[in-house]
């Protein structure tokens, strides 16, 4: 079928307050974030697109302003469905503080059992952003034809989590994926299977280097603020 851009939004005001931003109103790009999104538009310049599909958060819709403002005729399109994941009581709590919390361990190590509380599933999330991908790669095969190319910007677990499905892996291994902001993720979608052909490419390898706290093998709830 068709080949589906994943952008994660550039780095946010959140991601560097070490806070679980979720669906919270008023999060937007941080200096950093605002010049990842500037520098969007030329990193996929060679890239016909089709359409421009986004989560109705800020920081998502801010990270393809550019990209829109440089493709005149790119129309933005919303969809709740591949918006941040519903984290419920979680949401603008510390992620330090979170930590602590039994459910934690849960979310880390078994996120197919994991609910927030007043929120929802990872295995909802999941099911809602796989599904959210099926219909807009018909809707755009329908209209540009079996080899467009589409963008989306979504979300640090959402990706991962469209990853796990592409690659038909449990969403308990999700975890095992990491997303830096901004970065291109590129899956192929055809009839009888996905590629995955790019994953949290950022063109800049600067998050390789070693880091202090980068070996206890814990995953970043919400992704993460990238390299420093």
């Amino acid at each position: 079928m068709v080949t589906l851009i994943l952008i994660r939004h550039g780095r946010s005001t959140a991601n560097t307050a070490g806070v679980l931003a979720g669906w919270t109103p008023g999060v937007h790009l941080d200096e950093r974030g605002s010049a990842q999104a500037a520098a969007l538009p030329a990193r996929i310049a060679d890239v016909p697109l089709a359409a421009a599909v986004s989560s109705p958060l800020e920081r998502c819709e801010q990270t393809l302003r550019p990209l829109l403002d440089a493709r005149p005729g790119l129309e933005l399109q919303t969809d709740e469905r591949i918006g941040e994941c519903h984290y419920g009581d979680w949401s603008g709590r510390k992620l330090k503080e979170l930590a602590d919390e039994p459910l934690m361990e849960v979310v880390q190590q078994h996120p197919s059992a994991a609910a927030f509380p007043g929120g929802e599933s990872m295995r909802a999330m999941q099911a809602r952003a796989v599904d959210a991908v099926r219909d807009w790669n018909a809707r755009v095969a329908e209209a540009h034809g079996e080899d467009a190319t589409y963008v989306m910007c979504s979300h640090g677990d959402i990706i991962k989590a469209l990853v796990a499905d592409a690659l038909g892996m449990h969403l308990d291994l999700f975890q095992r994926i990491h997303v830096e902001p901004c970065s291109v993720t590129a899956i192929r979608y055809t009839r009888t299977r996905p590629f995955l052909l790019r994953l949290g490419d950022t063109g800049d390898f600067g998050s390789l280097a070693p880091r202090g706290n980068a070996g206890d093998g814990t995953a970043v709830v919400g992704g993460g603020a990238g390299a420093p």
